[in-house]
């Protein structure tokens, strides 16, 4: 057997996403663990599809994405946002949101750049500046309301501050951010060099009436952004893996470097069908109220047993504290929870380094009527 001289990444292994799936696949359980809908998607979505297999758009698409889809997109920032990107220079459709956040982070981190993150943070950011030798510096968000304290924030910023990544609404707490947010980030950033990746995969999906601070509302940002979503949360898709990435011409041009010999272009008939799909705008526009009924109906469900309910601003994950129902860690309680009681979920600990355990899980609600009835019926008999 060949010996490996190293590995870039010696210390990962597999996500917590795809443990608690195997776990869950193994006893039966509800899973509620892995963000993905069990629900299938708009009809007329697969009817485009297959009308544009059929046609013939088989082969390679354009290396930035098929211009009508990227169009739509444009329009679809324009109206949600009020800013414009120029369709052909600063969009580029991907594989996906994480292979967008990949391709920025490899485009501009080079050894020893120091990367600013807010945890509990989606996994793939740390692992991947790793990979191209960046130094992570975190700021701990905590239970229960998960503010970030800027002040703690500027002293993490220094002359080797490359890039800051931003998630919103945040995977898993369901944060948004509020307008004062924004003004601390606009002034840690004013008169550096410092980039911002945006990740804001679930835009969509904001609850109450609260608005989505994009960050290309703001010019100041704007300029020096890279902004990731995917189509897999907007249209119940994520087995397609497509998204894009929209930045400015200069900030572009160097994400495409990379971007060309990672996966060159993205899957050509869903790019057709997306396109034609996305020219109603009602196919999106209506995302914030359709699982603000899911949401609803889980809290509602969960409301009289033990768990606490934190607060779900956005997103399709709900927090539950259970510390009033056991004194297990996040990990052996959300174990437990599969084997013991059929329902899969994810400790908050796996979104920190330092594994903080604050008692804290993670279920996801994007799922038919009938798997949260039977998810709420399991969990209210702790």
């Amino acid at each position: 057997m060949i010996q490996l001289p190293f590995s870039k990444l010696s210390n990962v292994g597999t996500t917590i996403f795809s443990q608690m799936t195997q776990l869950a696949n193994e006893n039966e359980a509800i899973n509620l663990s892995q963000g993905f809908p069990d629900f299938m998607p708009d009809s007329q979505l697969l009817n485009f599809v297959n009308h544009f297999i059929q046609k013939g758009f088989n082969q390679y698409a354009p290396m930035g994405g098929i211009m009508g889809l990227k169009e739509e997109i444009a329009r679809k920032i324009e109206n949600s946002h009020q800013t414009a990107y120029h369709p052909d220079s600063e969009i580029t459709i991907t594989a996906g949101g994480t292979q967008a956040i990949f391709t920025t982070i490899a485009t501009f981190i080079k050894k020893d750049d120091e990367v600013i993150i807010f945890e509990p943070a989606y996994d793939c950011y740390e692992p991947t500046v790793e990979l191209f030798g960046g130094i992570i510096k975190r700021f701990e968000m905590r239970a229960p309301d998960y503010e970030i304290d800027w002040n703690v924030v500027k002293n993490l910023v220094s002359e080797k501050t490359k890039m800051i990544i931003i998630n919103n609404p945040n995977n898993p707490s369901g944060k948004i951010l509020k307008e004062n947010d924004v003004k601390e980030l606009i002034s840690i950033v004013k008169d550096t060099s410092i980039l911002i990746l945006s990740d804001e995969v679930y835009e969509n999906i904001i609850f109450d009436g609260k608005e989505h601070l994009s960050i290309c509302k703001y010019p100041e940002l704007k300029e020096r952004s890279l902004l990731v979503a995917s189509f897999g949360k907007l249209f119940h898709v994520t087995g397609w893996k497509i998204g894009y990435c929209a930045a400015p011409k200069a900030l572009t041009d160097e994400f495409r470097k990379v971007h060309q010999f990672n996966v060159f272009s993205v899957n050509t008939p869903i790019q057709m069908a997306l396109a034609e799909y996305m020219k109603n705008d009602e196919h999106y526009l209506g995302l914030n109220h359709f699982f603000q009924e899911k949401r609803d109906f889980l809290r509602q469900g969960l409301a009289q047993t033990s768990f606490e309910l934190l607060d779900c601003e956005g997103t399709y994950f709900q927090a539950l504290k259970y510390d009033k129902i056991s004194d297990k860690s996040d990990f052996d309680f959300a174990q437990e929870l599969t084997v013991k009681h059929k329902v899969a979920s994810v400790p908050f600990s796996s979104f920190y380094k330092n594994k903080l355990n604050e008692n804290v899980i993670r279920l996801c609600f994007a799922k038919k009527q009938e798997t949260l009835e039977k998810a709420i019926e399991n969990l209210a008999k702790l």
